[in-house]
């Protein structure tokens, strides 16, 4: 969701009230719910022809709640604890208006990367590596960001070598966190970790960590560094996808991020994208490429990241499939 989508979503959940904002609200993921959160909260003031044409975009809303609410603090507060619970809502909250604080794995899933890598800097390896484990992929690779080479190589060593964690093990993690995954003994063994869990937040490391960190599994074990990246999927293997996926992909990527992506892509790249839209769009975006100036390719990566993203949540969808079957397929 771009800033202006984000911008008319809190508009338009600002004017359903409470309780109706709340059941829509159910339905985000904590990401979303943050963004939208925050938004909400900045806002002090919006016109009433605003109100109207965000309305008129959302024909199936109640059209006559127009009015925006007085106490934008208050409003988030209630909206957020209507729709996840006290526990939940009470993170988000502190995130947004600065407030409390709760415990647990469920918990990590609505705090920042940044708290969770103070929470968890001094813990042992394989300790966070069992609790990553657990996270989101992007999630995990946001919080190995904030700590040091020798912890990101250590912990990701040891999440690629998790074959699982067993029920009894699950209680040390309660030394570091309140409640960790609640009823942890009906865990299956076979879910957690492994070198495809290693792969994927590997792959979303930014600037040279991800080589770093391989670097380092290497001089520990090079078979195992060579199966990690067997399973990592980077932004050139997107020529893999066959010409229904990348129209799948297009659908759910933004314009201006994929401008800034195919910016530093190889002319092949390029023309799998450019050859899967309208040549309306495809004579648009040449433009646009021809156009744009010199970018950083901290911000191109940053950019393919993003669409590497789109393409592991379509993968996991089951709406394509990652690479060309068999032992090299990419999963």
């Amino acid at each position: 969701m771009d800033d202006q989508g984000l911008h008319d979503a809190a508009i338009m959940l600002m004017s359903l009230g409470e309780e109706e904002a709340a059941e829509v609200f159910k339905h985000f993921s904590p990401k979303e719910v943050q963004k939208l959160g925050e938004t909400i909260a900045r806002m002090r003031s919006v016109s009433r022809e605003k109100v109207d044409e965000v309305i008129n975009k959302f024909s199936n809303a109640a059209a006559a709640q127009s009015l925006l609410v007085s106490d934008t603090g208050n409003y988030v507060r209630a909206v957020l604890k209507r729709a996840l619970g006290d526990d939940k809502a009470g993170l988000l909250i502190d995130r947004i208006l600065q407030g409390g604080d709760v415990s647990g794995i469920e918990s990590l899933k609505w705090m920042d990367p940044l708290s969770v890598a103070e929470l968890l800097r001094n813990e042992h390896p394989q300790i966070v590596a069992a609790i990553l484990v657990h996270l989101d992929s992007d999630q995990a690779s946001g919080i190995l960001m904030h700590l040091t080479d020798r912890q990101r190589s250590e912990i990701l060593l040891r999440v690629a070598t998790l074959e699982g964690i067993q029920p009894t093990a699950l209680k040390d993690l309660n030394e570091v966190l309140f409640k960790v995954l609640a009823g942890g003994d009906k865990i299956r063994k076979s879910s957690l970790g492994g070198i495809k869990a290693a792969a994927e937040i590997i792959n979303l490391l930014g600037g040279n960590m991800d080589a770093a960190v391989l670097e380092s599994i290497r001089g520990y074990d090079p078979d195992l560094a060579q199966k990690i990246m067997d399973k990592m999927f980077v932004f050139e293997d997107v020529l893999k996808l066959d010409n229904a996926a990348i129209q799948s992909v297009l659908k759910e990527v933004a314009s201006e991020t994929l401008i800034v992506a195919l910016k530093g892509a190889v002319p092949e790249l390029r023309e799998k994208f450019l050859s899967n839209m309208s040549s309306r769009a495809a004579e648009a975006l040449r433009e646009d490429l021809e156009s744009r100036g010199p970018m950083r390719l901290s911000e191109v990566e940053a950019q393919q990241k993003e669409i590497l993203k789109t393409i592991r949540r379509l993968s996991d969808e089951g709406q394509i499939v990652i690479g060309g079957g068999g032992d090299d397929a990419f999963v």
